[in-house]
């Protein structure tokens, strides 16, 4: 029997999918913002309406007009969605208020959180949090500073489930868990050693310390994380240390920003140091529906085998799923001077999709972001199991390469549409890997176990893989096919899952 993944149950992957990571932040940010207004109605919060809807005009105008002016300056296109975000993330940061001084502190905070983008830059990649930045040095100007007023009862009601909604759609929870854990079991020692309560001490973390809002939405931004998960966790305790730790660096205070700043320093140095400049090679055909891009890097880039890379595409008039794009790298970190991405083409297609399959050989892109843990077991003697749906091959097509001509015991369960569309069929011939096919009919390739259409079930699995309880099994493909792969393995005795879903698939 198998699995028909597009039957399968519609999960939250497919769900959040619809949105790029930005577009999705702007969408909660807005409804936390909304909440807000609500509470203010109320008579819940302390600022009035007008206070909260001037701070708000203020931190956006200020983030939109600067990062305007900044492209001009510079000639590049400004991210409205970023410009969008650090606006929002200031307003929850700072004094609502009519008066002129305090509007004039949060739209200095905008311009500096703008800038930071801009000229806070190593081989133009930013460093530091805008909103973290523009904070920290208006604090340091004396003018006024950060009170991270969301950090309340009222709003934790809706500050909780959004940052919950975005660290799962950006798989960021455990590095976020465990900020908040740190930072709430020293605060909550150092609550205890003053004569406190547990009761009285949870009851103030809990309700006055931002330490959700700053986990959700300001710690886990993509683009200043470390690439990998013991990176990041590293980076966590770190930030949770310092921001529950009232220290001071000279005149300067300890504060949530500035931990978060040299949390960022420490990331910068973990991780890819330069944002990455790609020049397209060539465009290659896989199937009638997925294509290979073939880059050329204009410095060299680091990254491990099945790791991805975020693709920076700049267009007129974008959809909702923005300029940005995560596309799983299909080269091996041997093939010096390479590096290539899959991607699977539909009808009708992205406006991101449609501007990159346009471009023409010579043309360069950026790449914001090269990370990932969809890494294969540093002992070579662990055994593998690989599923791949669909599009989803690419991150194994890079881990097989790079493993090429190492004793290995890798199954591969290969599912697609149709033989028409199994990408990278020779190449995985050649490779001499085990391969277990899921098509409607058998393609026939020599050393290959056709399983019929559809993932296979737990039953199939158990029959062909007999000692998957021993094997760490890889599942990579659409939100639903990863689901019931999943499910399938677990049924069939697997202990180790990793997944890998393609969100926006």
């Amino acid at each position: 029997m198998s699995i028909s993944a597009p039957a399968a149950p519609r999960t939250l992957n497919t769900f959040l999918g619809r949105w790029t990571m930005y577009r999705f932040t702007v969408w909660v940010l807005l409804a936390i913002a909304a909440w807000s207004f609500v509470l203010s109605f109320a008579g819940v919060l302390f600022y009035t309406p007008a206070e909260l809807g001037a701070t708000a005009v203020t931190a956006l105008a200020s983030t939109l007009v600067t990062s305007r002016v900044a492209g001009l300056l510079l000639r590049t296109r400004p991210q409205t969605d970023s410009s969008l975000i650090t606006g929002l993330l200031l307003f929850f940061l700072f004094w609502p208020s009519t008066d002129g001084v305090q509007l004039g502190c949060v739209a200095l905070a905008g311009a500096v959180a703008t800038a930071s983008k801009y000229l806070l830059v190593f081989r133009r990649r930013h460093i530091f949090n805008p909103a973290a930045a523009g904070a920290f040095v208006v604090a340091v100007t004396g003018l006024g500073g950060a009170v991270w007023w969301v950090a309340t009862p009222g709003m934790l009601i809706v500050v909780l489930p959004a940052a919950v909604l975005v660290l799962y759609r950006n798989r960021l929870l455990p590095m976020a868990g465990v900020f908040a854990l740190t930072a709430a079991v020293v605060v909550l020692a150092r609550f205890l050693a003053g004569g406190e309560s547990v009761s009285y001490a949870l009851a103030t973390i809990v309700g006055s310390y931002p330490l959700v809002f700053l986990a959700g939405f300001m710690l886990t931004e993509p683009l200043t994380l470390p690439p990998l998960r013991s990176q990041r966790l590293a980076e966590a305790v770190v930030v949770g240390v310092l921001f529950a730790v009232p220290l001071s660096l000279g005149p300067v205070m300890m504060s949530p920003e500035l931990a978060l700043l040299i949390g960022n320093a420490l990331a910068f140095a973990m991780g890819q140091r330069g944002a990455v400049r790609l020049r397209l090679r060539e465009t290659r055909e896989l199937t009638p529906t997925a294509r290979e891009l073939v880059f050329e890097p204009i410095r060299p880039v680091r990254f491990r085998a099945g790791q991805y890379v975020e693709l920076a595409v700049p267009h007129f008039e974008p959809d909702s799923r923005g300029t940005r794009r995560i596309f799983s790298i299909t080269t091996a970190p041997s093939e010096p001077g390479t590096v290539a991405v899959g991607l699977r083409v539909a009808e009708p297609g992205s406006t991101f999709k449609t501007a990159l399959l346009k471009m023409r050989p010579g043309a360069e892109v950026a790449a914001t972001t090269v990370a990932g843990d969809f890494l294969l077991p540093r002992d070579k003697r662990t055994p593998v199991l690989m599923i791949a749906s669909g599009i989803g091959i690419t991150p194994f097509i890079s881990q097989l390469r790079q493993v090429r001509g190492e004793d290995r015991d890798i199954v591969l369960v290969y599912a697609a549409s149709s033989v028409e569309e199994l990408a990278y069929a020779g190449e995985l011939q050649d490779l001499g890997v085990r391969v277990l096919v899921c098509t409607p009919s058998d393609p026939g390739i020599p050393g290959w176990t056709w399983l019929g259409p559809g993932l296979p079930d737990a039953v199939v699995l158990r029959t062909e893989v007999p000692d998957l309880a021993a094997r760490t099994a890889y599942v990579s493909g659409s939100p639903q096919a990863v689901a019931a792969a999943r499910k399938a393995v677990r049924s069939a005795g697997g202990r180790r899952v990793r997944t890998d879903p393609f969100l926006g698939y």
